[in-house]
């Protein structure tokens, strides 16, 4: 059975940093590929980022500011947040799909998830 367990959310203010990790138990970790989506009270999940055999994609609204990083040894994932916005105010969720030649930016494509951990920043 395949688990993950995100940590590292909490209240900051905006342009603070903060770093949210993902732990998987369970499967194959170094053959997934391994995202990030967040959701906002009233809004659809959306696709945050995404490390892939081939590299790392990101969603306009966070290029340059976060960054997803893995550690297969560890079977983690990390997602590094610079420069917070109120607006990236959400739920985050680790989510893993086993066709590690994509980055899916559908949630529907994603195979295992975790519970989410929440971000607020503050204005």
């Amino acid at each position: 059975q395949v688990q993950l367990v995100e940590s590292g959310g909490r209240l900051v203010q905006a342009g603070d940093s903060l770093r949210l990790s993902c732990v998987v138990s369970g499967g194959t970790f170094s053959s997934y590929t391994m995202s990030w989506f967040r959701q906002a009270p009233g809004t659809e999940r959306e696709f945050v980022a995404g490390f892939s055999w081939s590299g790392t994609s990101y969603a306009d609204s966070v290029k340059g500011r976060f960054t997803i990083s893995r550690d297969n040894a560890k079977k983690m994932v990390y997602l590094q947040m610079n420069s917070l916005e109120p607006e990236d105010t959400a739920v985050y969720y680790c989510a893993a799909d086993r066709n590690n030649l994509r980055i899916g930016v559908r949630d529907s494509v994603y195979d295992y998830w975790g519970q989410g951990t929440q971000v607020t920043v503050s204005s």
